[in-house]
């Protein structure tokens, strides 16, 4: 069935995602309803919701789903653990084991377990990456910088580096200068594996020269499933691998959400990074 064809319900968790979703939805003309989660979704898409419910009441959701009869369910925004305000509803929280078993495993467990209680139930989930193409990073060089050949060396060690550690689910990112690896990116996230990289690549102080080459790669895991942990950068990813050292950015090509994506080019070219999208099979 083809992705782009019916009406959605985009399900709204935190971040600006679920609000650049629903613009490219705009501008495709593509019929959809949103759902937000109380205590996750940004004020911008909860004043646009068309029905709001509790992280964990699943009987609730499936209601409202039901009676949308949505072409797809589109899952859009991260849902960490519950915050106090998506814990209102604690007597569904009591009666859906499941689910707080997924939780107490952490938060792809949990998405995990939510999208198959969705497809259980008739609905098809398809994500952001199939729904909304223009948000993703394309093939090819994004900007007016290149790659030197330190880069490409540094380029290809990560990405076999992070083909080798697919299976043993850690991060998507690593920051790597020639065949070094600086970094990988953990639990905590780039943000903090780029900060932690910043203090490897540099002398003591902060002082002194970075790595030849260093380049952050970011790609998804081999048989990565997109619809619940798609990789992203923005401008602030930009901003991070400049005060790491990085000479630039290396991302998964059709497979990497490109937040901002004009401000992102821009942010690389005035630091004088090359951003770049690697063609991936995940």
């Amino acid at each position: 069935m083809d992705a782009t064809a019916g009406p959605l319900a985009l399900v709204a968790g935190a971040g600006r995602l679920p609000e650049l979703v629903a613009a490219s939805l705009d501008r495709a003309g593509r019929p959809f309803r949103v759902l937000a989660v109380r205590g996750f979704t940004e004020r911008a898409m909860r004043r646009r919701a068309d029905a709001v419910v509790d992280l964990l009441d699943i009987p609730g959701t499936l209601r409202i789903l039901k009676a949308w009869a949505p072409e797809a369910v589109v899952p859009a925004g991260s849902v960490a653990r519950p915050s106090p305000a998506a814990l209102l509803n604690a007597a569904h929280a009591v009666r859906n084991r499941d689910i707080l078993r997924a939780l107490a495993g952490g938060d792809d467990r949990l998405l995990r377990a939510v999208l198959a209680l969705l497809e259980e139930n008739g609905h098809r989930v398809l994500g952001v990456h199939e729904v909304a193409p223009d948000l993703l990073g394309q093939a090819g060089r994004l900007g007016r910088h290149a790659p030197d050949q330190e880069a490409e060396r540094s380029i290809a060690t990560g990405r076999a580096m992070l083909a080798a550690l697919s299976p043993f689910d850690v991060g998507q990112a690593a920051v790597v200068t020639a065949e070094r690896v600086i970094a990988v990116e953990g639990p905590e996230g780039t943000d903090r594996m780029l900060a932690r990289a910043r203090t490897l690549l540099r002398k003591p102080f902060g002082y002194g020269t970075a790595g030849l080459g260093a380049v952050l790669v970011k790609l998804p895991k081999l048989g990565q499933d997109l619809r619940i942990d798609l990789p992203a950068i923005g401008p602030r990813t930009i901003d991070r691998a400049a005060a790491a050292g990085c000479a630039g950015l290396a991302i998964g090509a059709s497979h990497t959400l490109v937040i901002d994506v004009e401000r992102t080019v821009a942010a690389a070219d005035a630091a004088g990074l090359f951003l770049i999208g690697l063609e991936v099979t995940p």
